[in-house]
Protein backbone atom coordinates (compact mmCIF):
# COMPACT_ATOMS: atom_id res chain seq x y z
CA UNK A 1 0.00 0.00 0.00
CA UNK A 2 1.50 3.06 -0.96
CA UNK A 3 2.28 6.17 1.51
CA UNK A 4 1.21 9.79 0.89
CA UNK A 5 3.92 12.11 0.46
CA UNK A 6 4.84 15.26 2.90
CA UNK A 7 3.16 17.41 -0.15
CA UNK A 8 0.08 14.80 -0.24
CA UNK A 9 -2.44 17.39 1.64
CA UNK A 10 -1.89 19.68 -1.22
CA UNK A 11 -1.88 17.02 -4.10
CA UNK A 12 -4.69 15.51 -3.25
CA UNK A 13 -6.88 18.66 -3.63
CA UNK A 14 -5.74 19.12 -6.82
CA UNK A 15 -5.80 16.04 -8.14
CA UNK A 16 -8.94 15.80 -9.39
CA UNK A 17 -8.66 13.19 -12.48
CA UNK A 18 -7.87 11.04 -9.19
CA UNK A 19 -4.92 9.46 -11.40
CA UNK A 20 -2.51 7.89 -9.24
CA UNK A 21 0.46 5.65 -8.89
CA UNK A 22 2.82 3.88 -6.69
CA UNK A 23 6.49 5.36 -7.20
CA UNK A 24 8.82 4.16 -4.65
CA UNK A 25 5.90 2.68 -2.52
CA UNK A 26 4.62 6.81 -2.62
CA UNK A 27 1.34 8.00 -4.36
CA UNK A 28 2.21 10.12 -6.86
CA UNK A 29 0.16 12.47 -9.43
CA UNK A 30 -0.10 10.98 -13.19
CA UNK A 31 -2.24 13.98 -14.08
CA UNK A 32 -3.75 16.52 -12.33
CA UNK A 33 -6.49 17.26 -14.70
CA UNK A 34 -8.12 15.23 -17.73
CA UNK A 35 -4.89 14.67 -19.19
CA UNK A 36 -1.18 15.50 -19.21
CA UNK A 37 -1.11 18.06 -22.31
CA UNK A 38 -1.68 21.36 -19.96
CA UNK A 39 0.96 20.00 -17.61
CA UNK A 40 3.45 19.45 -20.25
CA UNK A 41 2.80 22.38 -21.79
CA UNK A 42 3.40 24.42 -18.77
CA UNK A 43 6.95 22.67 -18.48
CA UNK A 44 7.64 23.99 -21.83
CA UNK A 45 6.17 27.22 -21.96
CA UNK A 46 6.17 28.30 -18.70
CA UNK A 47 6.86 26.38 -15.46
CA UNK A 48 5.57 23.76 -13.46
CA UNK A 49 6.60 22.04 -10.10
CA UNK A 50 7.00 18.34 -9.48
CA UNK A 51 6.84 16.18 -6.26
CA UNK A 52 9.68 14.03 -6.60
CA UNK A 53 10.15 13.42 -3.05
CA UNK A 54 10.43 9.43 -3.97
CA UNK A 55 13.59 9.41 -5.31
CA UNK A 56 16.13 7.38 -2.73
CA UNK A 57 18.46 9.79 -1.10
CA UNK A 58 21.55 8.97 1.15
CA UNK A 59 23.09 11.24 3.14
CA UNK A 60 27.09 11.10 3.76
CA UNK A 61 28.68 12.74 6.31
CA UNK A 62 32.94 12.53 7.59
CA UNK A 63 36.11 13.11 6.51
CA UNK A 64 35.96 10.00 4.25
CA UNK A 65 32.78 10.72 2.73
CA UNK A 66 34.15 11.75 -0.72
CA UNK A 67 36.81 9.18 -0.31
CA UNK A 68 33.99 6.74 -0.05
CA UNK A 69 31.61 8.04 -3.18
CA UNK A 70 34.89 8.08 -5.12
CA UNK A 71 35.36 4.39 -4.65
CA UNK A 72 32.12 3.42 -5.67
CA UNK A 73 30.68 5.70 -8.05
CA UNK A 74 32.39 6.11 -11.44
CA UNK A 75 33.35 9.66 -10.89
CA UNK A 76 35.86 10.75 -8.64
CA UNK A 77 33.98 12.74 -5.84
CA UNK A 78 37.22 14.27 -3.88
CA UNK A 79 37.13 16.53 -7.13
CA UNK A 80 33.79 17.76 -6.66
CA UNK A 81 33.22 21.58 -5.42
CA UNK A 82 31.01 22.70 -2.74
CA UNK A 83 27.76 23.93 -4.15
CA UNK A 84 28.12 21.73 -6.95
CA UNK A 85 26.35 18.35 -8.71
CA UNK A 86 27.46 16.14 -10.53
CA UNK A 87 25.80 13.15 -12.54
CA UNK A 88 27.51 9.57 -11.93
CA UNK A 89 26.73 5.85 -11.79
CA UNK A 90 27.70 2.80 -10.17
CA UNK A 91 28.67 -0.47 -11.06
CA UNK A 92 29.35 -4.12 -10.20
CA UNK A 93 32.62 -5.80 -10.07
CA UNK A 94 32.75 -6.45 -13.76
CA UNK A 95 31.85 -2.87 -14.20
CA UNK A 96 28.51 -3.84 -15.29
CA UNK A 97 25.77 -0.79 -14.05
CA UNK A 98 23.66 -0.82 -11.46
CA UNK A 99 21.89 2.32 -11.04
CA UNK A 100 22.60 5.76 -12.08
CA UNK A 101 22.15 9.47 -9.94
CA UNK A 102 23.24 12.39 -8.86
CA UNK A 103 25.88 13.94 -6.15
CA UNK A 104 25.82 16.91 -4.49
CA UNK A 105 28.39 18.37 -2.00
CA UNK A 106 26.60 19.92 0.44
CA UNK A 107 29.63 20.87 2.59
CA UNK A 108 33.15 19.90 2.52
CA UNK A 109 32.12 16.89 4.45
CA UNK A 110 28.86 16.46 3.49
CA UNK A 111 27.41 14.83 0.14
CA UNK A 112 24.07 14.07 -0.63
CA UNK A 113 23.30 11.10 -3.39
CA UNK A 114 19.72 10.48 -4.98
CA UNK A 115 18.78 7.37 -6.77
CA UNK A 116 15.83 5.43 -8.37
CA UNK A 117 16.32 2.50 -6.36
CA UNK A 118 17.37 2.17 -2.66
CA UNK A 119 21.08 1.58 -2.69
CA UNK A 120 21.82 2.17 1.25
CA UNK A 121 22.27 -0.83 1.93
CA UNK A 122 25.30 -1.96 -0.90
CA UNK A 123 26.47 1.75 0.07
CA UNK A 124 26.57 1.03 3.41
CA UNK A 125 28.10 -2.21 3.05
CA UNK A 126 31.53 -0.56 1.38
CA UNK A 127 31.83 1.82 4.07
CA UNK A 128 33.74 -0.43 6.92
CA UNK A 129 37.16 0.95 7.38
CA UNK A 130 36.33 4.53 6.46
CA UNK A 131 35.15 7.37 8.62
CA UNK A 132 31.95 8.47 7.02
CA UNK A 133 28.55 7.98 8.31
CA UNK A 134 25.75 6.99 6.34
CA UNK A 135 21.95 8.05 6.48
CA UNK A 136 18.93 7.06 4.63
CA UNK A 137 17.44 10.27 4.36
CA UNK A 138 14.65 9.08 1.47
CA UNK A 139 12.00 9.09 4.14
CA UNK A 140 13.03 12.35 5.97
CA UNK A 141 13.43 15.02 3.15
CA UNK A 142 10.94 16.24 0.50
CA UNK A 143 11.89 17.21 -2.70
CA UNK A 144 9.93 19.32 -5.19
CA UNK A 145 11.49 19.91 -8.90
CA UNK A 146 10.28 23.33 -10.32
CA UNK A 147 11.35 22.76 -14.36
CA UNK A 148 10.67 25.18 -17.27
CA UNK A 149 11.80 28.61 -19.13
CA UNK A 150 10.08 30.48 -16.25
CA UNK A 151 11.35 28.39 -13.62
CA UNK A 152 14.40 31.13 -12.55
CA UNK A 153 12.23 33.59 -11.78
CA UNK A 154 9.96 31.12 -9.62
CA UNK A 155 12.03 29.80 -7.45
CA UNK A 156 13.83 33.36 -6.84
CA UNK A 157 10.59 34.75 -6.47
CA UNK A 158 10.11 31.78 -3.32
CA UNK A 159 13.51 32.56 -1.54
CA UNK A 160 13.79 35.14 1.52
CA UNK A 161 15.67 38.42 -0.76
CA UNK A 162 19.04 37.81 0.39
CA UNK A 163 19.47 34.26 -1.84
CA UNK A 164 17.33 35.87 -4.93
CA UNK A 165 20.71 37.31 -6.60
CA UNK A 166 22.79 33.95 -5.56
CA UNK A 167 19.69 31.79 -7.41
CA UNK A 168 19.86 33.84 -10.24
CA UNK A 169 23.45 33.51 -11.12
CA UNK A 170 23.47 29.63 -9.52
CA UNK A 171 25.20 27.20 -12.70
CA UNK A 172 23.86 24.51 -14.44
CA UNK A 173 24.59 21.75 -12.04
CA UNK A 174 25.10 23.80 -8.89
CA UNK A 175 23.87 23.87 -5.39
CA UNK A 176 22.38 27.09 -3.23
CA UNK A 177 21.66 26.33 0.80
CA UNK A 178 19.08 28.98 0.86
CA UNK A 179 16.23 29.61 3.22
CA UNK A 180 12.05 29.72 2.46
CA UNK A 181 10.01 32.16 4.87
CA UNK A 182 12.45 31.27 7.85
CA UNK A 183 13.46 27.19 6.84
CA UNK A 184 16.32 25.72 5.47
CA UNK A 185 16.10 24.78 1.92
CA UNK A 186 19.05 23.38 -0.88
CA UNK A 187 18.04 24.35 -4.27
CA UNK A 188 20.17 22.39 -6.94
CA UNK A 189 19.88 23.45 -10.74
CA UNK A 190 18.89 19.95 -11.71
CA UNK A 191 15.85 18.29 -13.22
CA UNK A 192 14.50 15.66 -15.56
CA UNK A 193 12.82 17.41 -17.98
CA UNK A 194 16.36 18.49 -20.30
CA UNK A 195 14.77 22.11 -19.63
CA UNK A 196 15.88 24.71 -17.11
CA UNK A 197 14.82 23.93 -13.82
CA UNK A 198 15.56 23.81 -10.06
CA UNK A 199 14.69 20.79 -7.31
CA UNK A 200 14.32 22.07 -3.93
CA UNK A 201 14.92 20.42 -1.25
CA UNK A 202 14.00 20.46 3.01
CA UNK A 203 12.80 18.61 5.96
CA UNK A 204 9.35 17.13 5.53
CA UNK A 205 7.99 19.41 8.23
CA UNK A 206 8.38 22.15 5.86
CA UNK A 207 7.14 20.37 2.66
CA UNK A 208 3.49 22.28 2.59
CA UNK A 209 4.96 25.80 3.29
CA UNK A 210 8.04 25.18 0.27
CA UNK A 211 4.83 24.20 -1.85
CA UNK A 212 2.62 27.04 -1.07
CA UNK A 213 5.76 29.62 -1.30
CA UNK A 214 6.25 27.95 -4.69
CA UNK A 215 3.05 28.30 -5.72
CA UNK A 216 1.90 31.79 -4.72
CA UNK A 217 5.94 32.93 -6.30
CA UNK A 218 4.68 30.91 -9.65
CA UNK A 219 1.11 32.18 -10.06
CA UNK A 220 2.27 35.36 -12.23
CA UNK A 221 4.81 32.56 -14.27
CA UNK A 222 1.63 30.14 -15.17
CA UNK A 223 3.24 28.14 -12.54
CA UNK A 224 0.86 24.60 -12.87
CA UNK A 225 1.38 21.26 -10.63
CA UNK A 226 2.40 18.49 -12.64
CA UNK A 227 2.46 14.91 -12.91
CA UNK A 228 4.69 12.11 -13.97
CA UNK A 229 2.89 11.93 -17.64
CA UNK A 230 4.18 15.25 -18.23
CA UNK A 231 7.47 14.40 -17.01
CA UNK A 232 7.97 10.98 -18.63
CA UNK A 233 7.00 13.33 -22.12
CA UNK A 234 10.01 15.57 -21.78
CA UNK A 235 12.46 13.10 -20.33
CA UNK A 236 11.81 11.11 -23.50
CA UNK A 237 12.22 14.55 -25.35
CA UNK A 238 15.53 14.99 -23.16
CA UNK A 239 17.05 11.99 -24.26
CA UNK A 240 17.23 10.64 -20.64
CA UNK A 241 17.05 6.96 -20.01
CA UNK A 242 15.31 5.19 -17.21
CA UNK A 243 16.49 2.47 -14.56
CA UNK A 244 14.38 -0.67 -14.88
CA UNK A 245 13.27 0.52 -18.64
CA UNK A 246 15.94 1.54 -20.84
CA UNK A 247 18.09 -0.56 -19.18
CA UNK A 248 18.32 -3.48 -16.95
CA UNK A 249 20.47 -2.99 -13.12
CA UNK A 250 22.99 -5.58 -13.16
CA UNK A 251 21.18 -7.08 -9.71
CA UNK A 252 17.92 -7.03 -11.39
CA UNK A 253 19.42 -9.23 -14.50
CA UNK A 254 18.51 -12.61 -14.66
CA UNK A 255 21.03 -13.49 -17.57
CA UNK A 256 24.23 -12.32 -18.54
CA UNK A 257 22.89 -10.34 -21.57
CA UNK A 258 20.46 -8.17 -19.91
CA UNK A 259 23.29 -6.21 -17.94
CA UNK A 260 24.62 -3.07 -19.84
CA UNK A 261 28.43 -1.39 -19.34
CA UNK A 262 27.51 2.54 -18.64
CA UNK A 263 29.28 2.33 -22.42
CA UNK A 264 26.18 0.83 -23.61
CA UNK A 265 23.58 2.87 -22.04
CA UNK A 266 25.26 6.26 -23.15
CA UNK A 267 26.83 6.51 -19.56
CA UNK A 268 30.35 6.20 -20.54
CA UNK A 269 31.30 9.76 -20.47
CA UNK A 270 30.83 9.93 -16.64
CA UNK A 271 33.16 7.10 -16.14
CA UNK A 272 36.51 8.09 -14.95
CA UNK A 273 38.92 5.48 -15.03
CA UNK A 274 42.15 7.70 -14.69
CA UNK A 275 42.12 7.44 -11.06
CA UNK A 276 42.86 4.67 -8.04
CA UNK A 277 41.18 1.75 -8.26
CA UNK A 278 37.21 1.58 -7.61
CA UNK A 279 34.87 -0.99 -8.18
CA UNK A 280 34.34 -2.18 -11.58
CA UNK A 281 37.56 -0.22 -12.72
CA UNK A 282 38.69 -3.39 -14.39
CA UNK A 283 35.68 -3.95 -16.24
CA UNK A 284 35.16 -1.07 -17.23
CA UNK A 285 38.70 -0.81 -19.11
CA UNK A 286 38.17 -3.70 -20.50
CA UNK A 287 34.74 -2.38 -21.83
CA UNK A 288 36.23 0.57 -23.00
CA UNK A 289 38.97 -0.69 -24.70
CA UNK A 290 36.93 -3.32 -27.23
CA UNK A 291 33.99 -2.92 -29.23
CA UNK A 292 30.83 -2.51 -26.75
CA UNK A 293 27.60 -4.82 -28.53
CA UNK A 294 25.24 -2.49 -28.56
CA UNK A 295 24.59 1.28 -28.04
CA UNK A 296 21.67 3.15 -26.76
CA UNK A 297 20.63 6.10 -29.16
CA UNK A 298 17.82 7.92 -30.11
CA UNK A 299 15.66 7.10 -33.09
CA UNK A 300 13.27 9.87 -35.20
CA UNK A 301 10.26 7.38 -36.82
CA UNK A 302 8.89 8.35 -40.25
CA UNK A 303 5.44 9.46 -39.49
CA UNK A 304 4.29 9.39 -42.92
CA UNK A 305 5.07 6.24 -43.72
CA UNK A 306 2.71 5.48 -40.18
CA UNK A 307 -0.24 7.55 -41.69
CA UNK A 308 0.37 5.37 -44.72
CA UNK A 309 -0.28 2.35 -42.81
CA UNK A 310 -3.28 2.87 -40.98
CA UNK A 311 -4.49 4.91 -44.45
CA UNK A 312 -4.59 1.34 -45.68
CA UNK A 313 -6.86 0.11 -43.35
CA UNK A 314 -9.18 3.45 -43.55
CA UNK A 315 -8.25 4.53 -40.27
CA UNK A 316 -6.70 7.84 -39.18
CA UNK A 317 -2.91 7.48 -37.29
CA UNK A 318 -3.22 6.22 -33.73
CA UNK A 319 -0.44 6.77 -30.96
CA UNK A 320 -1.03 7.14 -27.62
CA UNK A 321 -0.75 11.00 -26.06
CA UNK A 322 1.52 9.26 -23.58
CA UNK A 323 4.99 8.01 -23.29
CA UNK A 324 4.86 4.31 -23.92
CA UNK A 325 7.69 1.98 -23.01
CA UNK A 326 8.60 -1.62 -23.42
CA UNK A 327 10.40 -3.51 -25.45
CA UNK A 328 9.30 -2.89 -29.47
CA UNK A 329 11.56 -4.84 -31.92
CA UNK A 330 14.27 -2.63 -33.78
CA UNK A 331 15.31 -4.02 -37.24
CA UNK A 332 17.88 -3.78 -40.43
CA UNK A 333 17.92 -5.01 -43.81
CA UNK A 334 19.37 -8.53 -42.22
CA UNK A 335 17.16 -8.97 -39.02
CA UNK A 336 16.27 -7.54 -35.80
CA UNK A 337 19.14 -5.57 -34.33
CA UNK A 338 17.61 -4.13 -31.29
CA UNK A 339 15.21 -2.99 -29.31
CA UNK A 340 13.19 0.40 -28.87
CA UNK A 341 12.51 1.07 -25.00
CA UNK A 342 10.79 4.06 -24.45
CA UNK A 343 9.11 6.42 -27.33
CA UNK A 344 6.70 9.51 -27.23
CA UNK A 345 5.00 11.76 -30.08
CA UNK A 346 6.98 15.53 -29.05
CA UNK A 347 4.12 18.13 -29.10
CA UNK A 348 7.34 20.57 -29.18
CA UNK A 349 9.68 19.04 -32.11
CA UNK A 350 6.37 17.22 -33.93
CA UNK A 351 8.63 14.29 -34.45
CA UNK A 352 7.38 10.55 -33.26
CA UNK A 353 10.52 9.52 -30.69
CA UNK A 354 11.81 6.29 -29.54
CA UNK A 355 15.08 5.53 -27.14
CA UNK A 356 16.57 1.96 -28.19
CA UNK A 357 19.48 -0.13 -27.73
CA UNK A 358 20.70 -1.36 -31.06
CA UNK A 359 24.39 -3.30 -32.30
CA UNK A 360 27.33 -1.33 -32.14
CA UNK A 361 27.14 -1.35 -35.81
CA UNK A 362 24.02 -0.09 -36.46
CA UNK A 363 24.25 2.99 -33.73
CA UNK A 364 26.00 5.90 -36.31
CA UNK A 365 24.04 9.07 -36.70
CA UNK A 366 21.78 8.68 -39.68
CA UNK A 367 21.82 4.86 -40.06
CA UNK A 368 18.32 4.13 -41.70
CA UNK A 369 16.51 1.05 -39.43
CA UNK A 370 12.67 0.37 -39.37
CA UNK A 371 10.80 -0.64 -35.84
CA UNK A 372 7.90 -2.72 -35.61
CA UNK A 373 4.09 -0.79 -35.43
CA UNK A 374 1.04 -2.29 -34.16
CA UNK A 375 -1.72 -1.19 -37.08
CA UNK A 376 -5.15 -2.78 -36.77
CA UNK A 377 -3.69 -6.22 -35.03
CA UNK A 378 -1.12 -6.34 -37.78
CA UNK A 379 2.62 -6.39 -36.87
CA UNK A 380 4.15 -3.85 -39.61
CA UNK A 381 7.35 -1.48 -39.54
CA UNK A 382 8.37 2.01 -40.04
CA UNK A 383 11.28 3.83 -40.97
CA UNK A 384 13.65 4.49 -38.01
CA UNK A 385 16.77 6.98 -38.22
CA UNK A 386 19.03 6.97 -35.74
CA UNK A 387 19.83 10.37 -34.63
CA UNK A 388 21.82 12.23 -31.77
CA UNK A 389 19.91 12.37 -28.13
CA UNK A 390 19.12 14.59 -26.82
CA UNK A 391 16.41 15.10 -29.21
CA UNK A 392 14.97 18.72 -27.31
CA UNK A 393 18.21 20.78 -25.89
CA UNK A 394 17.56 24.41 -25.38
CA UNK A 395 20.36 26.44 -24.92
CA UNK A 396 18.19 28.13 -21.58
CA UNK A 397 18.64 24.60 -19.84
CA UNK A 398 22.66 25.50 -19.56
CA UNK A 399 22.58 29.32 -19.70
CA UNK A 400 23.77 31.25 -16.73
CA UNK A 401 23.49 35.13 -16.36
CA UNK A 402 27.06 36.83 -16.24
CA UNK A 403 28.75 36.40 -12.49
CA UNK A 404 28.21 33.34 -11.97
CA UNK A 405 31.12 30.80 -10.72
CA UNK A 406 32.04 27.57 -12.92
CA UNK A 407 32.74 24.86 -13.32
CA UNK A 408 34.47 21.36 -15.49
CA UNK A 409 31.80 19.03 -14.44
CA UNK A 410 29.98 17.43 -16.57
CA UNK A 411 26.49 17.66 -17.86
CA UNK A 412 23.66 14.86 -18.35
CA UNK A 413 24.49 15.21 -21.98
CA UNK A 414 28.26 15.05 -21.83
CA UNK A 415 29.05 18.85 -22.57
CA UNK A 416 31.04 20.82 -19.57
CA UNK A 417 29.49 23.16 -18.10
Amino acid sequence: MPVPSPFHPRTADLCTSLAWKSWAGIFAVEHFGTCHEREYYALRHTAAMIDVTPLYKIDLTGPDAAKLLARVTSRDITKLDVGRCTYLCWCDDDGMLLDDGTVTRLDDEHFRLTAAEPYFHWFESHARGVDVELSDTSARIASLAVQGPRSREVVAAALEPEFQSALRTLPFFGALAARVRGFDCVVTRTGYTGDLGYELWTANEFALELWDAVDLAGFAHGLLPAGLSALDVSRVEAGFILAGVDYTSARDAAIPAQKSSPYEVGLGWTVELDREDFIGRSGLAKSRSNPHRRATVGLVLDWNELERLFEAEGLPPELPSTAWRGGVPVYSASGQVGRATSGVWSPTLKQNLAIGMVGRSHAKVGTKLEMEVLVEYQRLRISATVSKRPFFDPPRKRFTPKNSPSSSHSSPSGELV
